[in-house]
């Protein structure tokens, strides 16, 4: 498989141990429930009754397999994430950064952009500001009036433009070349089960002994 299809499948094998971690989670999956109604006790010639509570999962009968499931699981994990790291290690370029480097340069490109697309304005505030002043009786008093605001550009707009432009280039070449590392790279790992299949068929296959 490339790395595209290998961080498809990493990403499976997460999903699958969540759902195996929440039947386990539940204490109604794990133990036992019974009910035991001491009709005796209230009433003569009645019987007493026990029932077994229903679970919420349908795999409560197998939680030591499922146990067993999320740990053949965590160890899938583990070799696909070392058969990546080989495949990251072959690559010209470091992955990990540039994807978080990228994320840098397009966050600089969209501020950049902002600024280019600024213009200067002037508009007036009415009643905007504040100020004292003594009344005829010497008292002070606040007052108010309009604000004339002017906002001016003080940066140089084709530097800026040209600077976004720059790193909008570079982002767009370097996610070209993460997308061709993706579909590439090629990881030394065969899936042992489809992507698609849903936790009951993986699960099934597993109990069956086939994966055990």
């Amino acid at each position: 498989m490339n790395l595209k299809e290998a961080f498809r499948f990493q990403n499976k094998l997460s999903a699958l141990m969540e759902e195996a971690q929440a039947i386990l989670s539940q204490d109604a999956n794990v133990m036992q429930i019974r009910n035991t109604y001491l009709r005796r006790k209230v009433m003569e010639g009645a019987e007493d009754e026990t029932t077994i509570e229903t679970p919420p999962s349908e795999f409560a009968a197998q939680i030591t397999e499922v146990a067993e499931f999320l740990i053949y699981l965590l160890r899938e994990k583990e070799k696909l994430g070392r058969a990546i790291r080989t495949a990251k290690n072959a690559l010209p370029i470091d992955m990990d950064s540039e994807v978080g480097l990228n994320g840098d340069r397009q966050a600089i490109a969209r501020t950049l952009r902002r600024m280019a697309g600024l213009r200067s304005s002037e508009s007036l505030i009415p009643g905007g500001g504040t100020g004292y002043r003594f009344n005829q009786e010497g008292n002070q008093v606040m007052y108010r009036c309009d604000v004339k605001r002017v906002a001016t550009i003080h940066f140089n707009r084709v530097t800026v433009r040209n600077l976004a432009s720059e790193m909008d280039r570079k982002a767009d070449a370097t996610s070209e070349e993460l997308d061709r590392c993706l579909v590439n790279a090629k990881v030394n790992y065969d899936a042992p089960f489809d992507v698609n299949d849903a936790f009951a068929e993986v699960f099934e296959t597993f109990a069956g002994g086939e994966n055990a």
